[in-house]
């Protein structure tokens, strides 16, 4: 039975891809952010899926532990944000592939399964892609509060609001 790792701080997303991967035959270890994710490591697993963003260290701190171990498992991260720069940095540290969120199980496998092919590294992402990242990890810095990122960014709210609302610009 293949042992898979799920770390991610979304409780519901956490739990419905253990149950997804569980009936899919796997055993699933659950670790809500990167202190439980280290610790759960004694017994090593055979994939692991990592949220990039999580309170405390980061996804990346736990993708580094799990190359790391002697077996190291394949690891796909996942990101709510998609900024190139992140999954760059991912797949430099030797994951296999990233997904934005939100992903379904399907899809998580698929990529861990090699059946996905990983994102292109080497592009470079357009100005509006990039000015769309930026304002995301602003956002992101300010706990989603908009108000506080049009202070910090020196825009209006609302200006803020509709670059936000469009789909990020292909990269």
């Amino acid at each position: 039975m293949p042992r898979i790792l799920i770390v991610d701080d979304d409780e519901p997303f956490r739990l419905a891809m253990r149950n997804a991967f569980a009936r899919r035959g796997y055993e699933v270890t659950l670790a809500a952010n990167a202190d439980e994710a280290i610790a759960a490591l004694t017994k090593a697993p055979d994939y692991a899926v990592v949220d990039l963003r999580m309170p405390g260290p980061s996804g990346l701190e736990v993708v580094r532990s799990l190359r790391a171990l002697p077996n190291p498992p394949q690891v796909v991260v996942l990101t709510g944000y998609g900024t190139i720069g992140t999954a760059v940095e991912a797949i430099r540290l030797g994951a296999i592939n990233y997904l934005n969120k939100p992903a379904d199980a399907d899809e998580v496998e698929a990529a861990l399964l090699g059946k996905r092919p990983p994102p292109p590294v080497g592009e470079v992402p357009s100005l509006d892609r990039q000015e769309w990242e930026y304002l995301n990890k602003i956002l992101a810095d300010c706990n989603g509060n908009i108000s506080e990122a049009a202070r910090r960014l020196k825009m209006h709210r609302r200006t803020l609001q509709r670059k936000l609302q469009k789909h990020p610009p292909k990269i």
